[in-house]
């Protein structure tokens, strides 16, 4: 990895995958690699810190119960009443994403100035690709984290201690890992061990 690199464009890759592909490792990995990651549930969680835009919009919006006692969002309140909701969802991404889109577009040309290689952690990158796309996030490459359904049940079931039929509805939320391996320019395979996984992506960074 070359830092201080301006004069060639810089590759701007999506790094995604399904929930309990392994994305999280994946992401951990590359930046341990010395290639910087934008993270945008990190980022998701700072447009609603207090005082923020976006704070203030989905307060007005959702009222004053989806707040904790200190007055900061409880997310997992407000994702409770959302999810099954279609039009609550959208009305949330519509305050949510211009302001996350924003601040990743500001961390990725900062990163663009010094580094060759910049990668954005996105879990929902190709449902939301149109949009990325329409705010002026373009990728020149997607890399998908891919493992079998059966081995996303099987994580997620021991990760988050909760049954199968959860674990199914939480997977039924996202498009399935097969319809995003149609979008992937690059495929990390998660399915066996965490050495197997190193020399995967490994393997993959040595490509770009």
């Amino acid at each position: 990895m070359i830092a201080g690199m301006t004069q060639n464009k810089t590759k701007i890759i999506g790094l995604t995958g399904g929930i309990g592909t392994g994305k999280s490792t994946v992401s951990k990995i590359i930046q341990e690699k010395g290639f910087p990651v934008i993270d945008a549930d990190l980022i998701a969680r700072e447009v609603v810190n207090i005082g923020e835009p976006a704070y203030i919009e989905t307060v007005k919006s959702f009222g004053e119960t989806i707040l904790r006692d200190d007055g900061s969002i409880d997310r997992k309140k407000l994702g409770s009443i959302v999810f099954n909701d279609t039009n609550l969802r959208h009305r949330l991404n519509s305050i949510l994403h211009p302001q996350i889109n924003k601040k990743m577009k500001e961390e990725t040309f900062k990163y663009s100035l010094l580094y060759r290689v910049v990668f954005l952690d996105i879990p929902l990158l190709i449902e939301e690709l149109e949009n990325l796309n329409s705010s002026g996030l373009l990728f020149d490459e997607i890399w998908l984290v891919y493992a079998d359904e059966t081995t996303q049940l099987k994580r997620i079931i021991e990760r988050d201690k909760t049954d199968l039929a959860d674990a199914i509805r939480r997977i039924n939320a996202q498009k399935s890992i097969e319809e995003k391996l149609k979008y992937a320019d690059v495929v990390i395979y998660n399915t066996g061990s965490i050495k197997e996984l190193i020399d995967n992506v490994n393997k993959a960074l040595e490509e770009v």
